[in-house]
Parts: structure tokens; sequence; C-alpha cells
């Protein structure tokens, strides 16, 4: 084989992928990707997980069969674990982290949970604290606990299908998970409180390789029996992973998708606040990155109501003038406006126009600009995932943050960063391109109307 294809396992809020990389350039010669279908339950919400694990061996054998793959890493969202019985199948299925059943327990949970100074972990809703998720489910299913013998991130859930080794890694249990403390690098205090000290897997550094392939996975894809399994990252770690190999600090990383993470690399001094679903990180390295997000994907989506329209520059200029602005929050549970009620100020662009799309945009970058300014950003920001191609998003978020922006043209930036903990070293990053600057006249537009929209939020 002439050169390394990395098959990289991408596991999305709202898609599972399935990527192949070449390694000398990192660039994405074939992708499949399938819903992230949540199933009703019973017992609960929880992943398609037999679904996605056949997808995956399906596009393993095509991949290998029309390209040859290499290795295998694995990215996924966070906020999920598998709980696996004895014989190494799942105890309960895994639970959908939009699931509010954890609320049920919330001032119990809140009693025992690790102040933030220990974890650097927000309080969050629903299950998106893992440690939440576990003592809802050991609470609602008291059998449960004796039932389950190990847990292991959800990453390494499929790294486990692949080569049967137990781990956990140090992005996943560093990210908002409360179960792990990033200044330590060690498990909170939290895993003794719910008594899973002894179940929960090792944790591992995301380069690590467990082991090759299963007999069983050769034998379904047509894979080498040697082919290494990477133990595999949290998908925003997996996006900050090749800029902190070819770049020096300070700069800032937005990665786009369901979600929204800003992640600040050597930036200015901050006190991060927990109320504003700020929180620190754990960078494929195991070094503490302040962070802060939003359900951005998801405000696209409900405010376009799926559709997507790319706006032109009257269009643009059109909104802009007429200072149509969409208010937070339209996801109120989490981000730096949460609590928060979304409203329009000024004409309300219709749906399906590339007027709403500009408005749109606009308005997801200036709460990114919020998150960076809340984390300390400094230097450039670089901006993956599928708002690098909006150029309202990318327009104002370079005006509001003060900041040139560096879009990536990556289908899927988690997939880059995870293909590289198969080994490359990076020996000459391409040249950054700085998203062509506006007219002098939108340049100024965009910057009142980011002024003006800030007002607006204090304004009944």
């Amino acid at each position: 084989m002439s050169d390394k294809h990395i098959a990289v396992i991408d596991i999305g809020k709202t898609n599972a992928k399935l990527a192949l990389v070449r390694l000398s350039d990192l660039s994405e010669i074939a992708v499949m990707t399938l819903p992230n279908r949540v199933l009703p339950g019973p017992p609960y919400p929880h992943f398609d997980v037999s679904g996605h694990w056949a997808f995956l061996l399906d596009g393993l054998a095509q991949f290998h069969a029309e390209h040859g793959i290499s290795a295998i890493t694995v990215t996924t969202h966070g906020a999920a674990a598998a709980l696996l019985a004895a014989d190494g199948s799942l105890a309960a299925p895994i639970l959908d982290y939009e699931h509010d059943g954890p609320d049920e327990y919330a001032a119990a949970y809140d009693a025992i949970r690790p102040p933030f100074s220990e974890t650097g972990s927000p309080r969050l809703s629903m299950g998106l604290n893992l440690g939440a998720q576990l003592h809802w489910q050991f609470k609602t299913d008291p059998a449960l606990w004796g039932k389950v013998r190990h847990i292991v991130t959800y990453p390494q859930f499929w790294a486990y299908l692949l080569t049967g080794v137990l781990a956990t890694d140090v992005t996943s249990l560093g990210c908002h998970t409360d179960l792990w403390n990033p200044n330590e690098g060690a498990f909170s205090k939290l895993t003794a409180t719910l008594g899973v000290t002894e179940k929960i897997a090792p944790p591992r550094q995301p380069a690590d390789i467990l082991g090759p392939v299963l007999p069983s996975v050769a034998q379904r894809t047509g894979l080498a029996h040697d082919t290494p399994v990477h133990c595999g990252i949290h998908d925003s770690n997996a996006s900050l992973l090749p800029h902190i190999m070819s770049r020096k600090p300070p700069f800032s990383v937005v990665s786009t998708g369901t979600w929204v993470v800003a992640m600040a690399v050597g930036g200015k001094p901050v006190t991060l606040d927990p109320a504003r679903d700020t929180l620190v990180n754990v960078s494929a390295y195991g070094e503490a990155v302040p962070s802060a997000r939003f359900m951005g994907g998801r405000e696209h989506n409900i405010a376009l109501g799926g559709a997507s329209l790319d706006a032109d520059d009257q269009q643009i200029l059109d909104v802009l003038t007429k200072r149509s602005m969409l208010l937070p929050a339209l996801v109120p549970e989490s981000g730096p406006y949460a609590g928060m009620r979304a409203r329009w100020v000024g004409e309300e662009p219709a749906p399906g126009s590339g007027q709403r799309s500009a408005a749109v945009g606009f308005y997801l970058a200036l709460v990114t600009a919020r998150c960076l300014e809340l984390i300390g950003h400094d230097g450039p920001v670089i901006v993956e995932g599928p708002f690098a191609s909006n150029k309202s998003f990318l327009w104002m978020l370079g005006a509001a943050s003060s900041s040139p922006v560096i879009p990536m043209n990556s289908a899927t930036g988690t997939s880059q960063g995870a293909a590289l903990l198969s080994g490359c070293s990076r020996t000459g990053a391409a040249k950054d391109v700085v998203f062509p600057a506006c007219e002098k006249q939108i340049g100024a537009l965009l910057s009142a109307y980011a002024e003006i929209w800030k007002h607006s939020l204090n304004s009944t």
C-alpha cells in the first residue's frame, strides 16, 4: 500500500459517519453517513447501537475492498457511556443524553457531585453530565449496579467492539462528566461516591493502540488480522488536535455541528463561569483547555426549518440595513444565554429566504463570539465543520470577535484529527487562508449590527 488510509468512525449526535482519510495530506477520500436514530425505549430513549454497528461493518468492508485500510480510529460525541455486563454485552441500552430522566433526581445528584473547581464540569440538565446519567440509571434500576461489570466511554465502546479491549480516554472523561479532575489528571471523587471506581475502565491516551481487530471483525470486513485500532477521542478534541500539532498559540478553534464548541489555546487569563456553559475540556495531550459551547447546529435547523440556503451579498446587505435580528436562545437549556427565550427584533425574514439564512448566520456568529469572549480568546479563530462554509457566519464572527477567521474546508473536521491519532507527524501544515474581508461598507454595518444586537439583549 503506497499510502496509509485511516478509517475513522465518527458518531455525532445527528449523524453516524465513517470516513476514510489519506494520512499523507489528511484528505477524506470517502465518507458514508447514517442518521443517528434514537430509539424510544423501553426502558428509555437510547442509541441504535446495533444499527450503527451493521452500518460500520458494511462500510469498513467496502472501504477496505476499494482502497485498503491501514488502521482504525474512533471519535464520538460526549456525554455517553456503555454499561457492560460480565459477558461483554450491554447491561443496559446507551442512554440518549437529551432524555430528561436524570432531572428526576437532580437535587440528590447536586448533593454528591464535586464542585466546578475540582472537575471543570458545569452542572448541566438532562444527561449532559455523564455522572448524572449513572446516578439516575442506578437509582431507577437498583439491580443494574450489580449487573454492570465494566463502564467504558463512548469512543471506547466502539473500540471495544472492534478489539475486545476495555478502556476510557482522557478527552471523553474530561468532557463535562463530573468524573474527572483535569488538574490532577485523575478520576474525581464522584467515581467512589457512585461506587464505580472498580468498574470504570482505565483511562488511556487517545492515540494508544488498544489492539488489532478481533478475528470475527476481520472475517466480516476482510480487514487484515493485524489492523490496529486506536483508543479514540471526543469529537471536539479531535477537531482541536491538528491545530495543537501545527500552530503556535494563541488561537481558538470553533468546532461546529449539532454543538458549537469554542476552545481557546494560550488565550488570556479568565475565570470560567459555569453558569454560562463554560467548562474545561481535556486535549489529546491531557492538557486543560478553556471551552464554551451551545447547541448551534440544532438552533440552525430550528430557525431554518431544516432548509439550507446560502445568502448572497445583496441579501446579507438587506438584513444588515433592515437590522433584522434573532436574539437567543432557541435552545435555552444550554449556552452562554441559557434561560433566555428567542425572539426577533425588527422585521422577521421569511422562512426559506436568503435573508433568513443571513440573519440566522449572524445570530450563530454572535453567540459564538460571546463564547470566545468568555474563555479568553486571543489570536485567529479557526472554524471547523459545516459553519466553515457559511459566509454570513464567518463575516459576522470576524467583526464581532475582531479576529481573523480561518475556515477549514474539511467535510468533517473531526475525521482529520481522529486520523492523526494513528501517529502522523505533520511536517508542513497547509498555509492558512483567512476568510476574505468584505467590502468596507459591509464591514462597518456588521460591526454596528453586532453592537445593536448586544444592546438589544438587555432591552425589553
